[in-house]
């Protein structure tokens, strides 16, 4: 098992702390075929292709992701996990729509997108069209302990999808970090934000295995309690939940992070004389 010859800084990169929002969960409002386990944080559609609409149980503070992964996959449908925000309170809805779009968009107060690399991108009037076409991924993908989106850091640690400990895993993971793979492969994970301007509006960024893919609407009532959107549609069947830490790491964080620096990669891990919970942690999460 060989080590990482580089130092790792972990307080370079968890310098600019903010306070830490509530955890997500999903609403308890949802559509007909939508199954949402114990904890909130599970949404699997049982049956068909549609009615599998899904809202975050609270609205959104500025800046924080609402991030899921998809854990699987139903062949025989076309189309796939669509992803967005709406001003609409799901309490106050007579009944959650058969689909997102066009049915939910129609309502009015949402914006959802269907996940796609080349994501609908909103230029700012102030900036040539052309550079927002493609966003740009920064040169340091792999290294880089942030994300940056307008005025957010956001720690990139638990952005990026991570393949099942196997084999090939070592290989798989850097696919994820590099964002090459299909965007709704399974195991990618999809998260979305937004993020308020100084004239009260907002922009919505979706986030691709831990790469900004631009704002894809503009114009957000900020002042409004904004929910998320995830509609677990045709091709994807149940997606979770991953939390993220905003403020100061938790001491099993930091820990995990240097042991995941420290190998050669996750299967290594199981050589190591550390406790079978912190193993399991460092592998799967």
């Amino acid at each position: 098992m060989a080590a990482v010859s580089d130092p790792v800084d972990l307080g370079a990169a968890w310098r600019s702390a903010r306070p830490e929002p509530r955890p997500t969960r999903f609403h308890q409002v949802h559509g007909a075929n939508i199954r949402v386990d114990l904890s909130g944080t599970r949404a699997t559609r049982v049956e068909s292709f549609a009615h599998g609409v899904c809202f975050s149980r609270e609205p959104l503070a500025p800046g924080q992701v609402f991030l899921v992964e998809i854990e699987e996959k139903e062949l025989g449908w076309c189309g796939h996990l669509r992803l967005g925000l709406t001003a609409l309170d799901p309490a106050t809805l007579a009944s959650v729509p058969e689909f997102s779009l066009p049915d939910l968009v129609s309502l009015g107060h949402t914006w959802v997108f269907a996940i796609t690399r080349h994501h609908n991108r909103v230029p700012r009037e102030d900036r040539p069209e052309a550079e927002a076409l493609a966003p740009s991924r920064p040169p340091a993908l792999l290294v880089e302990p942030y994300l940056c989106i307008e005025q957010f850091r956001i720690p990139r640690d638990r952005l990026v999808g991570r393949s099942r400990p196997g084999l090939y895993s070592h290989l798989l993971d850097q696919l994820y970090e590099l964002n090459v793979l299909p965007p709704t492969a399974r195991r990618s994970r999809l998260g979305v934000l937004f993020c308020p301007r100084p004239d009260g509006t907002a922009d919505m960024h979706i986030i691709i295995n831990g790469e900004d893919m631009g704002p894809s609407a503009r114009g957000l009532p900020a002042a409004q309690p904004l929910y998320a959107v995830v509609d677990v549609f045709a091709s994807t069947k149940s997606v979770r939940l991953v939390q993220l830490e905003y403020g100061l790491p938790s001491l099993q964080t930091l820990c995990r992070l240097v042991i995941q620096r420290s190998v050669v990669h996750r299967l290594a891990i199981d050589g190591l004389h550390l406790p079978k919970g912190l193993k399991d942690f460092c592998k799967y999460e």
